[in-house]
C-alpha cells in the first residue's frame, strides 16, 4: 500500500511534462517493438519474393483482429485500473486486472479454435484466392496463417498485460517484456525462414514463439511488489466489470477491427485497380507502405500511452488542470513529430520501400502511395490524442467515434468509391488514405474543442471524476 501511495503522489503532483516524457521512453519503445514484430517478418519474407510478401500482407488483417481483441480487454481493464488507483480503490483494480487478463486468454483460445476449423473460409475472406492473386501467394498466405493462429492466445494476453502495467505507471517492465520478444523474433526469423527452409511459415512460427516468450516475461512482471498481481481468485466476470471493460475497450476494438476490414478492402482495391499480372506487386507495395507508416504511427501511440496513466490518475483524483495540461502538451508534441516523419517519408519514399522489397513494380507503387499518405499524416496527432483522452475518461461514444474515424468510418467507403472516379483506378487507391485522414481530422476538431472547454469548466467547479 505504501508503494501505491508513493505512485499516487508521483502521478498527481509531479510536473506533467516531465512525468509524461519519463513515461514515454518505455511506452514508445514498447510500441515500436510491437510494430517490429510485423516489420521483421515483412523484411525477411521480402528476401523470398513478391508472392511471399503479398501472402504475409493478406494475413495481416487477421493479426490485426487478434490484436484488436487483446487491446479491447487491455484498454478496457487498464483504463478502469488507472482511474481506480487514482480514486484509491485498490481492491477494484485487482479484480479488474484478473478479469481482463483471463478473459483475453480465453478469447485468444477461441480465436485459435475457430480459425483452425474454418481456415479455408478465412483464406477466401482475406483475398487469398486464385482469381485475385497467384497460386504461390495463396500457399504462402495459408502457411503464414496456420502458425499465426497458434500464437493468438499469447498475443491477446500480452496486449492485456502490457496495457495494464502501463496504466499502473509501470511502463518500464512492460517494455522489457516486449523488447525481449522482439529480439527473439528477429533472431528466429532468418533461422526458421532460411535455415530450416520453412519460408513464410517460419516467419509466422518465429512471431508466435516470440509472443509466447514475451507474454511469459510480462506475467512475471505482474508478480512484482509494485504491480497488481494476477490471481485466479480475483476473477470477477460480473456485469459490473465486464461493462467497464466494454466501456473502456470498445473504442480500441472498433478501431483495430475496422482497420482489419480496411486492410481487406485495400488489398482488394489494390489488386483490382491494376493490370493483370501486377496484383501481387500492388498488394505487396501497399502492405510494405502500411508497415512503414505504422512504425511512425506506433511512436505517436507510444507517446500518447504515456499520457493515459497520467490522465486516468488525475481524472480519478479530480485534478482536471493536470489532465488539460497533459492533453495540450501531448497534442503539440505529437503533431510536431508526425510533421517531421512525414517530411522524411516524402523525401525518401523509394529508398524506404526498397529496404523491404527491391522489386521495381513494388517500389513504383509503394513510393506514390507513401508520398500521398505523408501529405496528411500529421493531422492524425489531433485525432489520436483526443481519442485517447475520451477513452481514458470513459466517454465511450466520443472515443469510439474517433477510434473508427480514420480506418473505418472514413477509409472504407473512400477506398471503395474513389477508384471508380478515375480513369486509372489505382489513383483512387493512392488518394484513399489521405482523404480519410482529412475527413477524420474535420470530425475530431470540434470534439477536441468541446472536451477542452469541459475540462476547464470542471476545473473551475471541481466536479469529481468517477473510477
Amino acid at each position: 500500500m505504501q508503494q501505491n501511495d508513493s505512485k499516487f503522489i508521483r502521478m498527481t503532483t509531479e510536473p506533467v511534462q516531465g512525468l509524461i516524457c519519463k513515461l514515454a521512453v518505455p511506452t514508445i519503445i514498447s510500441m515500436l517493438v510491437t510494430a517490429l514484430y510485423n516489420i521483421a517478418d515483412t523484411f525477411f519474407v521480402g528476401r523470398i519474393g513478391t508472392e511471399a510478401t503479398a501472402g504475409v500482407g493478406l494475413v495481416f488483417p487477421i493479426m490485426t483482429i487478434i490484436q484488436a481483441f487483446g487491446f479491447f480487454f487491455g484498454q478496457g481493464s487498464g483504463n478502469y485500473i488507472s482511474r481506480s488507483l487514482g480514486a484509491r480503490k485498490l481492491d477494484r483494480a485487482e479484480y479488474m486486472a484478473a478479469t481482463g487478463s483471463i478473459c483475453a486468454l480465453l478469447f485468444g483460445c477461441l480465436i485459435l479454435t475457430l480459425g483452425t476449423v474454418f481456415q479455408s473460409t478465412v483464406l477466401r475472406l482475406i483475398g487469398a484466392r486464385p482469381d485475385l492473386v497467384s497460386e504461390q501467394t495463396v500457399l504462402n498466405a495459408a502457411a503464414y496463417l496456420r502458425f499465426i493462429l497458434c500464437g493468438a492466445p499469447f498475443m491477446c494476453l500480452s496486449c492485456v498485460l502490457n496495457n495494464q502495467m502501463r496504466f499502473q505507471g509501470n511502463a518500464f517492465f512492460s517494455m522489457i517484456g516486449l523488447v525481449s520478444g522482439a529480439v527473439l523474433n528477429v533472431a528466429l526469423d532468418p533461422i526458421l525462414i532460411f535455415g530450416a527452409k520453412m519460408g513464410a511459415a517460419g516467419a509466422a512460427l518465429a512471431t508466435s514463439l516470440s509472443q509466447a516468450v514475451g507474454c511469459a516475461i510480462l506475467f512475471v512482471g505482474t508478480r512484482r511488489s509494485d504491480s497488481l498481481n494476477i490471481r485466479v481468485r480475483n476473477f470477477r466476470p460480473t456485469p459490473y466489470y465486464l461493462k467497464n471493460i466494454v466501456i473502456g475497450g470498445i473504442p480500441s476494438l472498433c478501431r483495430q477491427g475496422l482497420a482489419s476490414i480496411a486492410a481487406l478492402c485495400l488489398n482488394g482495391a489494390a489488386g483490382a485497380a491494376v493490370a493483370s499480372g501486377y496484383a501481387d506487386a500492388a498488394i505487396a507495395a501497399f502492405s510494405v507502405v502500411g508497415k512503414i507508416m505504422m512504425l511512425a504511427f506506433s511512436a505517436l501511440i507510444g507517446f500518447g500511452q504515456a499520457f493515459q496513466p497520467v490522465c486516468g490518475f488525475n481524472y480519478g483524483a479530480a485534478r482536471y488542470d493536470r489532465v488539460r495540461e497533459a492533453y495540450l502538451f501531448c497534442l503539440k508534441v505529437g503533431t510536431a513529430f508526425l510533421l517531421v516523419m512525414s517530411g522524411i517519408g516524402f523525401v525518401f519514399a523509394e529508398r524506404l520501400v526498397a529496404v523491404f522489397r527491391d522489386d521495381p513494380n513494388v517500389i513504383a507503387f509503394g513510393a506514390v502511395a507513401m508520398r500521398c499518405q505523408c501529405c496528411t499524416f500529421s493531422l492524425m496527432g489531433l485525432v489520436t490524442i483526443t481519442n485517447m483522452l475520451y477513452q481514458n475518461i470513459g466517454r465511450v461514444v466520443g472515443a469510439t467515434l474517433l477510434a473508427v474515424a480514420r480506418q473505418g468510418l472514413m477509409f472504407i467507403p473512400v477506398v471503395l468509391i474513389l477508384p471508380h472516379l478515375f480513369a486509372e483506378p489505382i489513383r483512387g487507391v493512392y488518394l484513399a488514405q489521405p482523404t480519410a485522414d482529412l475527413f477524420a481530422f474535420c470530425l475530431a476538431l470540434p470534439l477536441a474543442v468541446r472536451m477542452h472547454r469541459e475540462l476547464k469548466a470542471r476545473e473551475a467547479a471541481q466536479i469529481p471524476g468517477t473510477p
